[in-house]
C-alpha cells in the first residue's frame, strides 16, 4: 500500500466533507483550477510530526527531524504558536486540519489550502516537481508521497547494511550543501555513473609476484598508496573539469566526486529533495499571498455566515500582523496582489500611464478596464518571488505599505530604520529574494594546483558570505571531495581565498 493510499483511508466528519464540497465550488467558480485534495484530520502532537517531515507522513531517519518535532510541539505547547496550515505539493493533493479548531478556523484553512494547490498546479516554477503526465487525462503526475516513501526505505537499507551513524554522518554532510543547486538543471540528471566498482579502482602498476607470501615485499603497501596517489592526480587531465562553471555543485559531486555506491544514493536523494523544495523557497510571497487572496475572496463572498465574521477578522488579523523586523509573506503577496488588482482594474499601466508625471491624475486614474482579476492569474502563473517584486513593486505601494530598510546602528547599539527610498527598499529586497536567499556559489575547477583539489567561486551581490555558513560548507565538500576545497568571495570589500584542506581553515587575499 502506498503512502498516499494510507492517507486517503481516513475521512473527514460528515460536516466539514459538506464544507469541502461547498468550498470546491466557490473556488472552481472563481476560476481556480486544482489537484483532488485530500484532508486529514490531525491532533496537535501529531501535527507538529508531519510538520517535522515537512508534511510527509513518511521520510528518512535522521536526527534533524526530531529536533524540529521538539520545537514544533513546545512551540505549541506554551502558547508560542501553533500550526493551522499544512499542504503538500502532490498529486492528489494533500493537507491537515488540527483537531478542536473551530469551524471558522477548518474554513478558512481548506480555503487557504485551495489557493496553495491551485498555485502549485499552475505556476511554472513548480513543473520541475512533475514527474511526467498522465497519459490519459493529461495532469501532471507528482507522487512525491511515495518518492518520499521510497527515499526512507533506501536510508534505511543502507543504515541496516553499513550502520546508523555512518549514514547519519554522510546525510549531515549533504544537508549542509542541500542549496547548492542549479535551478536551470532540475530537468537534467547527473551522468550516469559505475557504481558497482569502486571510483578509483584503476588496474595498478604491481611487479609481478611468484609466491603470494611475497606480496607485501614486492608490492608494499607504500608502493600501492603512491600509485594510486598518482592515479587520482592524473585524472582530470584528459580535459577541463567541469568544461565551464557548474552552480549544481551537488549534482557534479555525484558525476565526479570519488563515492562508494551508498553515498551516491544518498547524495542523489539529497538532490532530489533539494529541486523539490526549491520552488517553494523562490515563490514563498507569492504562494502565501495568493492563498490568502483566495481564501478572503471565497470567504468574505458567501462561504461565512454573518456570525462568523468577526471570528474570521480575528483570524487573519493576526495573520496579517506585521513585525517591524521582518517582512510578512502572507501580508506582503495578499497587499501586492491587491495593488495589482486595483491597477488593473482601473487601467493604471501602459505607456500614456507611466508618461503621466501628475501625483493627483495618477492616483485618480480609473479607465474602468476591469483586468484586475484576469491580471492575477497570469501573475500566479509566470512570476517568480524575485520578478513579483521586481514587476510589480512600484512607489505608491512602498509608501502606502510605510516599507523601509533597516540595520544596525553600532554608535547606540540597536537596528533602526535606516531608508523609507523606493530604490533602496526595492534592492534590498531583490538582493535578499536571489536565488531563494542562498550564495550562489559555482564550481569552476576540480584539478586546481594540478592536484585534482576542487575550486569554487562565490558570485557576490552587495551581501557577504556568511562566514559560519562557509566554514562548515567547505568541511562538508573537502570530506566528500576527499581533497583541499577552495572559495573565492568578497568580504568586507575585499577579495579573499577561503581553503579547507581537512585540517584547518585558512583565510586570504585572493
Amino acid at each position: 500500500m502506498s503512502a498516499i493510499s494510507q492517507l486517503a483511508g481516513r475521512r473527514l466528519p460528515r460536516y466539514l466533507l459538506e464544507e469541502q464540497a461547498k468550498i470546491i465550488e466557490a473556488a472552481r467558480g472563481f476560476g481556480l483550477d486544482f489537484f483532488e485534495t485530500i484532508f486529514e484530520m490531525v491532533p496537535y502532537y501529531q501535527m507538529s510530526e508531519v510538520a517535522a517531515y515537512e508534511g510527509f507522513p513518511i521520510r528518512y531517519p535522521h536526527y534533524r527531524f526530531g529536533m524540529e518535532y521538539e520545537r514544533f510541539k513546545k512551540s505549541d505547547e506554551y502558547g508560542l504558536s501553533r500550526i493551522y496550515e499544512l499542504v503538500i505539493n502532490n498529486n492528489p493533493g494533500v493537507a491537515y486540519l488540527l483537531e478542536g479548531n473551530s469551524l471558522v478556523d477548518q474554513k478558512l484553512v481548506m480555503t487557504h489550502v485551495y489557493g496553495h494547490v491551485d498555485f502549485f498546479k499552475n505556476n511554472r516554477l513548480f513543473e520541475i516537481t512533475n514527474q511526467g503526465r498522465d497519459p490519459i487525462t493529461g495532469e501532471p503526475i507528482r507522487k512525491w508521497i511515495d518518492t518520499m516513501a521510497n527515499h526512507a526505505s533506501i536510508v534505511r537499507r543502507w543504515s541496516d547494511l553499513i550502520g546508523r551513524d555512518r549514514v547519519e554522518e554522510f546525510l549531515d554532510l549533504c544537508l549542509r550543501l542541500d542549496n547548492l543547486i542549479d535551478p536551470h538543471r532540475a530537468y537534467e540528471r547527473p551522468k550516469a555513473r559505475d557504481t558497482e566498482s569502486e571510483p578509483g579502482s584503476e588496474e595498478l602498476t604491481r611487479l609481478p609476484v611468484t609466491r603470494e607470501y611475497m606480496e607485501p615485499y614486492i608490492n608494499p603497501p607504500e608502493y600501492l598508496e603512491a600509485e594510486r596517489a598518482r592515479i587520482e592526480a592524473t585524472r582530470f587531465e584528459a580535459q577541463a573539469i567541469p568544461e565551464r562553471p557548474s552552480r549544481d555543485i551537488l549534482g557534479f559531486l555525484i558525476e565526479h566526486a570519488d563515492l562508494p555506491r551508498w553515498q551516491l544514493e544518498l547524495l542523489t536523494i539529497v538532490r532530489r529533495e533539494a529541486y523539490y523544495f526549491y520552488p517553494q523557497l523562490e515563490t514563498k510571497i507569492m504562494n502565501e499571498g495568493w492563498a490568502t487572496y483566495v481564501h478572503t475572496k471565497l470567504l468574505t463572498g458567501g462561504l461565512l455566515d454573518t456570525s462568523e465574521i468577526v471570528d474570521y477578522a480575528d483570524r487573519t488579523a493576526s495573520v496579517l500582523e506585521r513585525s517591524p523586523r521582518r517582512l510578512n509573506p502572507y501580508q506582503l503577496g495578499l497587499a501586492l496582489f491587491r495593488h495589482i488588482e486595483r491597477r488593473w482594474d482601473r487601467g493604471q499601466f501602459g505607456p500614456e500611464y507611466e508618461a503621466c508625471e501628475s501625483a493627483a491624475e495618477r492616483e485618480a486614474w480609473d479607465r474602468q478596464t476591469g483586468l484586475g482579476r484576469e491580471k492575477l492569474f497570469e501573475v500566479r502563473a509566470v512570476h517568480s518571488d524575485l520578478t513579483f517584486i521586481d514587476a510589480f513593486l512600484t512607489e505608491d505601494f512602498v509608501r502606502e505599505e510605510q516599507l523601509y530598510t533597516f540595520g544596525f546602528n553600532r554608535r547606540f547599539g540597536r537596528d533602526e530604520i535606516k531608508s523609507r527610498d523606493f530604490q533602496a527598499v526595492k534592492e534590498k529586497m531583490l538582493k535578499r529574494l536571489k536565488n531563494g536567499g542562498s550564495p550562489m556559489i559555482s564550481v569552476v575547477d576540480a584539478n586546481l594546483h594540478l592536484r585534482g583539489e576542487l575550486l569554487l567561486e562565490h558570485e557576490h551581490h552587495g551581501d557577504d558570505l556568511d562566514m559560519s555558513w562557509g566554514k562548515a560548507a567547505l568541511e562538508a565538500l573537502q570530506k566528500i571531495w576527499k581533497r583541499p576545497v577552495e572559495l573565492f568571495t568578497r568580504a568586507d570589500g575585499k577579495e579573499v581565498r577561503l581553503r579547507f584542506d581537512g585540517a584547518e581553515h585558512i583565510r586570504s587575499p585572493r
